[in-house]
């Protein structure tokens, strides 16, 4: 292991330490609240990443799959499944629907808008589909909306954030990683050096599915009543691509990144400026899209560069003094 990752690893190891004692600190319901929505968010854009941002399918319809984890938890919660099974089911039908989806398009090799497109439309015909089926609203058992408790909702809540991450960081740490975004730069390469585009990309395709799946059965376990069809809405599509773009596509930090601005943005601008903060989210990310493409990660690159740059020029900038009174005739 180098120093950086084991600095990084260190890190990681006492930010989640520093989380897990927030609650013991005597922290609000509202700032958990917050947090909890900070890793809801996290695991979604971490989730899309993987399919979006390390093999270039630009998927829509992460609503979908979102929505689909949701619905399975809560149907099996609400009838007496234990917690953990229903977690596990509410990753692997989003899996499953995924694959009705992702192995006739990419055996149709759809890339680009097409597949965007058509991700999009499958996940508005659920959206429809869901409310006309189930136009109600779903509550909690009324024991548990009763007997609401915020802790072991934040610690179970937290623990899968970590696994979301750390499924991402093993899987593009990988050989199947370095093959993802070897598909991602040129398909048609890839394939002529060996690597399985099409197994690639279902790979992908599944992971993304389960862990989105999961965090729709984090947030229905969290939220103590919603709209069956709302967790389908477009929101649950467009928001994940907003935070990964902002924090920085393709890179394992770049959507925890993201979520938490995105997070402490949107609560800053819906309390002084309502509705009207979708409007600068687009343009927020129409300009990050165009003068940013990597994000804050790359910003912050820039900037280490930079701060970097200056130092040297200013440690070497004495010696080059020193030399010219070294010079003849002086």
């Amino acid at each position: 292991m180098t120093i950086k990752k084991g600095i990084s690893l260190a890190l990681l190891v006492i930010g989640v330490v520093a989380l897990g004692l927030v609650p013991r600190m005597g922290a609000s319901e509202s700032l958990l609240n917050l947090l909890i929505l900070m890793f809801i968010y996290t695991m979604l854009a971490t989730s899309w990443n993987i399919l979006g941002g390390y093999t270039g399918q630009v998927n829509l319809g992460h609503a979908a799959f979102f929505g689909l984890g949701t619905l399975t938890a809560r149907m099996l919660y609400t009838g007496g499944c234990p917690l953990p099974l229903a977690f596990l089911v509410a990753g692997v039908v989003p899996v499953v629907f995924s694959m009705l989806i992702g192995v006739p398009a990419f055996r149709l090799r759809l890339r680009g808008d097409y597949f965007t497109i058509g991700t999009l439309a499958l996940s508005q015909i659920l959206y429809i589909t869901i409310g006309n089926v189930l136009p109600k609203i779903t509550y909690l058992p009324m024991a548990d909306i009763q007997n609401y408790q915020i802790l072991p909702r934040y610690y179970i809540i937290l623990a899968l954030t970590v696994f979301t991450i750390g499924v991402a960081y093993a899987l593009v740490k990988s050989r199947l990683g370095l093959g993802l975004v070897a598909v991602r730069e040129n398909e048609d390469a890839a394939e002529s050096l060996g690597v399985n585009a099409f197994a690639h990309k279902l790979l992908a395709l599944a992971v993304s599915a389960f862990l989105g799946g999961l965090t729709g059965g984090a947030y229905a376990y969290y939220q103590p009543s919603y709209y069956f069809n709302y967790t389908f809405s477009p929101p649950w599509s467009l928001e994940p691509v907003t935070m990964t773009f902002i924090g920085g596509v393709g890179t394992v930090h770049g959507p925890v990144i993201g979520a938490i601005f995105f997070v402490l943005l949107k609560e800053w601008l819906v309390l002084r400026v309502g509705e009207y903060h979708l409007i600068i989210f687009g343009v927020l990310f129409i300009l990050v899209v165009l003068f940013l493409p990597g994000g804050l990660v790359e910003a912050w690159e820039r900037i280490r560069r930079l701060v970097a740059r200056r130092t040297t020029v200013k440690a070497t900038a004495p010696t080059a003094c020193a030399g010219g009174n070294n010079l003849p005739g002086n």
